[in-house]
């Protein structure tokens, strides 16, 4: 029995009780401590330990378990800004076990997921951006804390949860630049159950086949046509911005008024394409899509 806690509660009750004890504690210490049967305490133990948020060590003939290093109590959203702060100082110290835990730990603590994305990472993003463009980082740099973030937002993706069917997006990147960008934006439609579709850089596929191309994925990725589906495109460059519009609107009067286009990038304010949504802030996006799908079901 675990004594009506869940496993948030009982993830915050073991990280505290492993803090108190400078000499780690053992799966029956444990499971005495926070009153819960040893078996389903030893299940919990495998599951934290796979998340990285314990370890064991084993000391002669004894297992010890402790907490790792960088696992916090965090309390959200009084912590949003102290995390922000200690993910980007982690990132350009190219500290990714510590980056990856802080992530995972602000998950366990109840943090929004979509602000994780957009306040935290994205934000770690561009600076790093900028940092580059100035010169105090070279490029071998940039890729490794690239890298970094890269496997954070897959940890936010890595959410479960249940998808809804008609809620579909395709998220496109027309560069190198711009693929963190909707890597990230994945995220926060995956943690809000959209069926998320990531095509990641897309520059290679720049010819005048793309049209069928992408018709042909849609047909897969969207065969009934239900809910809606939208094309994000985030973009550095107006001519590649320009010529994956023009393949999402050569696709409208194939697969109907539910079918929109979202632009997201530093050129899209000056696209003359007639693109649903324009905005750099994936937050914003995420709102927008949101609102399209409530207002499509009430048609």
């Amino acid at each position: 029995m675990t004594r009506g806690y869940n496993a948030e509660q009982i993830r915050e009750k073991l990280i505290d009780a492993l803090r108190q004890s400078k000499t780690g504690l053992t799966g029956m210490e444990i499971a005495e401590k926070l009153r819960v049967n040893r078996v389903t305490m030893a299940k919990y133990l495998k599951v934290f330990a796979a998340e990285s948020l314990i370890k064991q060590k084993s000391m002669g003939n004894v297992n010890l378990w402790f907490v790792e290093k960088g696992v916090d109590q965090l309390s959200f959203p009084a912590d949003l800004f102290q995390v922000k702060n200690r993910y980007l100082e982690y990132v350009l110290s190219a500290a990714g076990p510590e980056t990856h835990n802080l992530i995972r730990t602000s998950l366990h603590s109840g943090a929004n997921p979509i602000k994780l994305v957009n306040e935290v990472v994205v934000s770690a993003i561009d600076a790093v951006e900028n940092s580059y463009k100035n010169g105090k980082i070279g490029k071998s740099e940039k890729n490794l804390l690239d890298e970094i973030m890269s496997s954070s937002l897959y940890l936010i993706r890595m959410s479960e949860k249940e998808i809804n069917t008609k809620k579909n997006v395709v998220l496109l990147s027309t560069d190198h630049q711009s693929y963190l960008r909707a890597l990230a934006a994945s995220a926060a439609f995956q943690t809000e159950e959209w069926a998320v579709s990531l095509l990641g850089d897309m520059s290679s596929a720049i010819d005048v086949m793309f049209d069928i191309d992408l018709q042909r994925f849609l047909n897969k990725a969207w065969p009934k046509r239900e809910g809606i589906m939208i094309i994000a495109i985030f973009s550095s460059a107006e001519g590649a911005t320009k010529f994956f519009s023009q393949a999402v609107d050569a696709s409208r009067g194939k697969f109907g008024k539910n079918l929109y286009l979202a632009l997201c990038g530093g050129t899209t304010k000056k696209s003359k394409t007639a693109a649903d949504f324009v905005s750099d802030d994936i937050e914003t996006l995420l709102q927008w899509s949101q609102t399209v799908f409530e207002s499509s079901q009430n048609q």
